[in-house]
């Protein structure tokens, strides 16, 4: 009798615990589908949102996002262009996504691009440098550079505690002046300000109508996507990211990861800067190189989920709402603002969104409405 009744007990053992594995399997399902459906309905309810504006404008909504589009991806010219706007952006978004995934905000993308540019500019034009090796150089000088400048405010919030939010965004500013020093100063064209075009032969290589920078990008995006999720670097900085403290009683390097996400970070930003310099037109520094691209890169991240595959999509989303904004206003009339509020509510969406979803009560919400439908299932 004792022996059966143990039997009973494992089994029940067993089935709870086999249901138990049910719960959580399927608490994980429901997350990743709403990581997919959030941006998703974001983008949705945004351009709903600028179809009501557009028509209240007395404009025809259909016929504005059908130039929108037709303007973005109307030809193999108009997709190359959108390619190549959406490049800078795919580099930013990257840079944000790796940094935040060990938690540490870096929101110095802008300023990383921006200083990977101006090395890249200094390497060429400073050395006299032309060719193939012009361009290698470059790309390496613009990595190198970048990564430092991460690296710097890294060190800061490691040694002193610094918040990185605050020293990223300050060191931004530092690197808008110095590049303004060295395109008026240091290597301005002729007195004017601006540098000198960077060598033709240093150019990076079209593919296509778009210019291989668009190819590098996309790769680093899946490269970084297999480090993250496949590698144990990787690991260990979403470890770190979760939760620092069980991380560092396991054993693993904080500190150390920290600052590495840092400079690979600014490397990826700085590395954007050096292909946007080397592979658009006009091929030189001057006012506004890489504004906004920093800040519009950590909305692309968080509009992602952190993901750097999605952050491609998103950014790739962009550039058409940036390059088919312009065919918009001439074939309906209304301003190019209009991209603007529909970019600006993807993102209040997107992030209210995910917010939303994590808070307690929605997610016994959502947790009820998919046992209702187990159980009808079961029941039919």
């Amino acid at each position: 009798m004792a022996d059966i009744k143990n039997q009973k007990a494992d089994v029940g053992n067993k089935e709870s615990k086999r249901q138990r594995r049910a719960g959580m399997y399927s608490e994980q399902q429901r997350e990743k589908t709403l990581m997919i459906v959030t941006p998703i309905v974001s983008v949705l309810l945004a351009l709903i949102v600028g179809a009501i504006i557009i028509a209240c404008m007395g404009k025809s909504p259909i016929e504005g996002y059908g130039a929108m589009i037709s303007g973005a991806l109307g030809d193999a010219g108009k997709l190359g262009k959108t390619l190549e706007r959406a490049c800078p952006l795919i580099f930013t978004s990257l840079a944000a996504v790796f940094a935040y995934k060990c938690g540490v905000f870096n929101l110095g993308g802008e300023g990383q691009f921006i200083m990977g540019a101006c090395a890249t500019a200094t390497v060429i034009l400073g050395l006299g440098l032309d060719g193939f090796p012009a361009l290698l150089l470059g790309l390496l000088a613009g990595i190198v550079v970048g990564g430092i400048w991460a690296l710097l405010p890294g060190i800061m919030k490691i040694t002193r505690g610094l918040n990185e939010m605050i020293t990223t965004i300050m060191l931004n500013y530092v690197a808008l002046y110095f590049m303004e020093y060295i395109f008026k100063n240091v290597f301005s064209d002729q007195g004017l300000p601006k540098t000198l075009a960077m060598p033709k032969a240093s150019h990076l290589v079209d593919v296509g109508t778009a210019h291989a920078g668009v190819i590098i990008a996309i790769a680093l995006g899946v490269i970084l996507w297999y480090v993250i999720f496949r590698t144990s670097f990787g690991f260990k900085i979403r470890a770190v990211g979760m939760s620092p403290t069980a991380s560092k009683v396991n054993g693993f390097p904080v500190r150390l990861l920290m600052l590495a996400a840092f400079v690979i970070s600014g490397a990826i930003a700085g590395l954007g800067g050096a292909v946007e310099l080397l592979g658009k037109t006009p091929f030189r520094l001057a006012g506004g190189f890489g504004s906004g691209f920093g800040f519009d890169g950590v909305a692309i991240a968080l509009i992602a989920q952190l993901n750097p595959i999605a952050s491609i999509v998103v950014a790739l989303l962009f550039g058409i709402l940036s390059t088919g904004g312009t065919m918009m206003q001439s074939v309906i009339g209304v301003p190019t603002a209009i991209v603007d509020i529909i970019r600006g509510l993807i993102i209040i969406f997107a992030v209210a969104g995910m917010a939303m979803v994590k808070l307690p009560k929605v997610k016994a919400f959502i947790a009820s409405l998919s046992n209702k439908n187990k159980k009808a299932e079961v029941t039919a």
